[in-house]
């Protein structure tokens, strides 16, 4: 069967340690738990796509190592078809993951591999991209081999899905105008503004900012359309000529109601079940696709870790209803 979802990204090997509070500089605090598993942008993003029931294809790069086994490994367990480009000379990516009993985290991450994603590869995987529908990206692999992957989806006029995350040195104005959706959280979308909307809208002032204020902002930063996530705010949808079906230009989607112990992954869930519903919902209202994508990402954060902490549709529905 022919994948209607393609994801190119980042594979990273997730090392995760809770805490009651994050340590200070110089502090030694103890854990109250350990995990290790595997994560990344695009690999959360393609296992959160596939386990709601939508054929998805994941093109990522990883190391010749022990950690580049295990991706493997979780990506044949999960039936996700996936296609590696093995780099000799790169580790697998890693990173360290420390989550307070708020459910909030702090990140390092080694991007190793990912930042070495091969173009000639990417030219190799031209049957999945001619039968894909959907091309979702991020900012955690090689700026050019994102825009390889976009320009081999515009020539087969797939939707163009950009992740900004996270905000790359280097990004240029043209890559995110060649995404037909963006889908920023606060802080990626206040460095956008700054960067290349001459705007200086303070990310923790987003989520309050006035609804008509921010979706002049959107529109100057884009001229498709763009989905800020807002966390326990909920997210911020605001289209340009192209309403995506929807009746109103801009408008507001409310969080639901979760447990959240682990936001690790929350915006992950996120863009990668919003490519999902939008296979799945057809020509529904694009409403009806930010809704649902909100339920999986409120569902994610009530189980600690990323790319196993995403929900499959069933789990989506048993909690929600329809």
């Amino acid at each position: 069967m022919s994948p209607r979802v393609l994801i190119i990204g980042s594979y990273v090997q997730d090392h995760a340690w809770v805490v009651d509070k994050f340590p200070i500089p110089g502090e030694t605090r103890r854990a109250k738990g350990f995990s290790s598993g595997p994560g990344g942008k695009g690999f959360n993003q393609a296992i959160a796509c596939a386990r709601q029931g939508v054929d998805t294809v994941f093109i990522g790069a990883i190391g010749r190592d022990s950690l580049g086994e295990c991706a493997k490994s979780f990506a044949a367990n999960e039936g996700l078809q996936a296609y590696w480009h093995i780099r000799e000379d790169m580790p697998t990516a890693a990173s360290s993951i420390v989550i307070n009993a708020d459910g909030e985290n702090m990140i390092a991450v080694n991007l190793a591999a990912n930042e070495f994603l091969d173009l000639a590869f990417l030219h190799e995987q031209a049957e999945r991209f001619e039968a894909a529908d959907t091309v979702l990206c991020q900012l955690e692999n090689n700026l050019d081999a994102i825009q390889l992957a976009f320009q081999l989806a515009g020539k087969n006029n797939a939707l163009r899905v950009l992740n900004p995350a996270p905000v790359h040195p280097e990004l240029e104005r043209g890559l995110l105008d060649s995404a037909d959706v963006l889908t920023p959280n606060e802080t990626e979308f206040s460095l956008l503004c700054r960067r290349f909307a001459d705007i200086d809208i303070p990310a923790d002032q987003v989520a309050h900012a006035d609804d008509g204020k921010l979706h002049d902002c959107c529109r100057a930063l884009s001229a498709n359309t763009v989905v800020i996530t807002l966390g326990r705010f909920g997210c911020f949808v605001s289209h340009g000529q192209n309403l995506r079906r929807d009746s109103r230009s801009y408008y507001r989607v409310e969080p639901e109601a979760v447990n959240a112990i682990d936001t690790t992954g929350a915006g992950d869930a996120f863009s990668g079940s919003l490519v999902a519903a939008l296979s799945l919902l057809g020509e529904q209202p694009f409403y009806d696709a930010i809704h649902y994508a909100g339920r999986v990402a409120a569902l994610s954060t009530e189980t600690i870790g990323t790319a196993p902490a995403m929900p499959n549709r069933a789990e989506v529905k048993a909690r929600f209803g329809k």
